[in-house]
């Protein structure tokens, strides 16, 4: 048996204590998807999480370590950012129209940009587009 860190103990007991709350277990869901080219490919229609602001999707590319964020804005535009805190390197939450790091609470908006600290720069975004036939392309390599 091997000796468990700080960082691996906070994210455990967190994920513990909401999972027995009730709370974010359904955004815990992390769908596999496959680049091509560089490229994810996500048909909207396929991925209601997404249809309207606030909706937020995991997504965990093939050959990728972390999964990355995919969350729907306000005005309609999607956002795809690394959920990995600039701070520390722990695993931020999405909470409403916010993300935010439960290990020393940096904050962040659903485009990555840094709210609250401590904090200084933002999360790794991924540029998107939406492409004919409602289909969220990603681009991973940036």
């Amino acid at each position: 048996m091997t000796a468990m860190d700080r960082r691996q103990f906070v994210e455990l007991a967190l994920g513990a204590a909401l999972c027995s709350a009730g709370l974010g277990c359904a955004s815990m869901v992390t769908h596999r998807v496959a680049p091509v080219d560089g490229n994810v490919r996500l048909q909207l229609l396929d991925h209601p999480d997404l249809h309207g602001a606030g909706g937020s999707l995991r997504v965990l590319p093939d050959g990728f370590e972390e999964p990355v964020y995919v969350l729907a804005l306000e005005d309609g535009s999607y956002a795809a950012v690394s959920p990995i805190c600039t701070h520390r390197g722990c695993t931020v939450d999405v909470r409403g129209p916010e993300l935010v790091c439960p290990c020393h609470g940096s904050t962040y908006d659903r485009q990555g940009t840094v709210l609250e600290g401590p904090a200084e720069r933002p999360l790794q975004r991924f540029p998107t587009r939406v492409a004919e036939g409602d289909v969220l392309v990603i681009r991973l390599e940036t």
